[in-house]
């Protein structure tokens, strides 16, 4: 990273002109000098004047930041017992639950690298992440069990007792309550140091031109993220409590509520799904300041807000923070005209920038409408024509590219696409369209990746279009982003039948989804005699997507 104080960066803008990057206007935090330092032993001794870290919104079980720590070391101790050590890598596969950080902290307190996965998820899914990630132990819950049938990973149960009904095909090692049972008392551990830039997470993105890459994120990496929340908060807002509906498997859940707010004290109340009654229950019931969401649940607010009025006290919520997609500015409008006492603060990132990027904090900020706010702290952007790669200034539309200390690693086994993402100087390259203002502000324009966003969720067409092909009457394939308000976007295919073929919609969609989570399920499919590529064979996605609207 340049030298800043010898730079001659516009204080409005952010923008050095002598080298065309943008600097984040947010003041700077230093990191960590111990070179020899975990994300676990970072977070736990943060200073803080917090009580409750989580509470189960279902039960109501608090779990004060004493408590955690303990169960902490309670687990980390077991999970040494059953041969975990530094590089090991342990998947969990759950709900949100009050476990999942308590699990999540300790094996990184090892060394042990944390991987997660949609519950959600097919069998097929399940293997083909297991495959590339190679596990060595699984958390999960006996909802799940079922689909791991003929696994030989030994399986830790996130629930009370083993239901040996469910489990007889799977090796049951224990559960988390008898993890938590564990006396660490003048216990010695076996431990190898860790350091800040070893591997702490391998969390999957989904991919454009294939599979789903696994993205692995360093000690150092959560290190700035965690460090940022309790850089960014704010006293004078008083004690905050968060709710956490959106996934822990995500960056956004994971980064933001299983680990992030332990650094600011703040309370997060834990859903295990997200249901808007229990939602919207749980912000009335634990006076909630602080609630996350995506587009399409923010439009479904707006539409039944005469109703949530009426029903629900929400007087305690001061902002709803929006990530997963851009907000519209008539959304914004008519959120504001409804609930005029809550602000709504969008933000921006990545699984790569281990959920950093840009952020509102503030009530003026929230004031900059279409904008996703400003860069994160330490963290430098370049905007580069796609075509070119020429780096343009303020104003100009092209590629996002971050550099900063939240930077991945790069993708597991996947050198290609590590150098096709990341450049010789740690610069990482988004795949988002956007540009930034006279006053530093983020705008998300379009995507040049092609994923659809569908819920908040990450869908690659690659996969499902390969999924397509494999059927023994389809010859080509692409899929699309069919644009729904109510959902965001959802797959739509554009299929070529194998001459003498006439299968119709209705078999296609049941064998893709069989096959893939339903959040991935295609909801639409067109008949055509080609599918539109360029001389290297690209699928011409945007001409697709321009038939497709042109139809509605």
């Amino acid at each position: 990273m340049a030298e800043i104080s010898s730079l001659r960066i516009d204080p409005r803008s952010g923008f050095c002109s002598s080298n065309s990057t943008f600097y984040s206007k947010r003041v700077p935090f230093p990191l960590p000098s111990n070179h020899a330092l975990d994300i676990t032993t970072f977070i736990s001794s943060y200073p803080h004047h917090g009580k409750t870290a989580f509470i189960d919104a279902s039960t109501g079980r608090h779990l004060s930041f004493s408590q955690l720590w303990q169960s902490v070391d309670s687990v980390s101790s077991c999970l040494s017992e059953l041969g975990i050590r530094k590089g090991n890598v342990v998947i969990i596969i759950a709900p949100n639950s009050i476990f999942l950080p308590i699990v999540c902290l300790s094996v990184m307190s090892l060394g042990a690298i944390i991987t997660t996965s949609n519950p959600l998820n097919t069998s097929r899914e399940f293997a083909v992440q297991m495959a590339d990630s190679k596990p060595v132990l699984v958390f999960t819950t006996a909802q799940v069990v079922p689909k791991l049938a003929g696994s030989p990973l030994p399986i830790v149960l996130l629930e009370e007792q083993v239901a040996t009904e469910k489990t007889g095909q799977v090796k049951i090692v224990t559960t988390i309550s008898e993890m938590l049972k564990k006396e660490t008392k003048d216990k010695i551990r076996v431990k190898d140091r860790v350091y800040q830039d070893d591997a702490a997470t391998l969390l999957y993105s989904s991919g454009t031109t294939g599979a789903s890459k696994g993205v692995i994120s360093s000690h150092r990496n959560l290190m700035a993220l965690t460090q940022s929340f309790s850089h960014l908060s704010n006293p004078e807002k008083g004690e905050q409590t968060h709710i956490c509906a959106v996934p822990m498997f995500h960056i956004y859940g994971f980064g933001a509520f299983a680990i992030g707010k332990l650094t600011q004290g703040s309370k997060v109340v834990i859903l295990s799904k997200f249901d808007m009654k229990e939602m919207l229950s749980a912000v009335e019931k634990y006076r909630v300041t602080c609630l996350p969401l995506v587009p399409p649940i923010l439009l479904v607010m707006v539409k039944e807000a005469d109703v949530i009025r009426k029903k629900y006290d929400l007087s305690s919520l001061q902002s709803i923070v929006c990530g997963g997609a851009p907000l519209s500015k008539d959304l914004i409008n008519r959120f504001r005209e409804k609930f005029p006492s809550i602000d709504i603060r969008q933000g921006y990132a990545m699984t790569e920038s281990t959920g950093f990027g840009a952020s509102m904090e503030t009530p003026e900020e929230c004031l900059k409408y279409g904008s996703v706010g400003l860069l994160s702290p330490n963290l430098e952007a370049k905007i580069v024509d796609p075509t070119t790669g020429t780096a343009l200034e303020v104003n100009q539309k092209g590629e996002l590219w971050l550099r900063g200390p939240s930077i991945m690693k790069g993708y597991l086994n996947n050198a290609e696409a590590t150098a096709a993402t990341l450049d010789s100087q740690g610069w990482l390259k988004t795949g988002d369209l956007c540009y930034l203002d006279d006053d530093g502000y983020v705008y998300v324009v379009d995507r040049l990746k092609e994923l659809i966003k569908y819920k908040g969720y990450q869908v690659p067409p690659a996969e499902l279009e390969a999924l397509l092909l494999s059927h023994p009457q389809i010859s080509d394939a692409a899929v699309i982003p069919f644009p729904d308000e109510e959902v965001g976007q959802y797959p739509m295919a554009y299929v070529v039948r194998k001459s003498g073929s006439n299968i119709s919609d209705t078999p296609l969609l049941d064998f893709v989804a069989k096959q893939v989570a339903p959040y991935k399920r295609i909801r639409k499919v067109a008949f055509v005699t080609s599918i539109p590529k360029n001389p290297s064979g690209k699928i011409l996605r945007r001409e697709l997507i321009r038939l497709a609207i042109s139809k509605i």
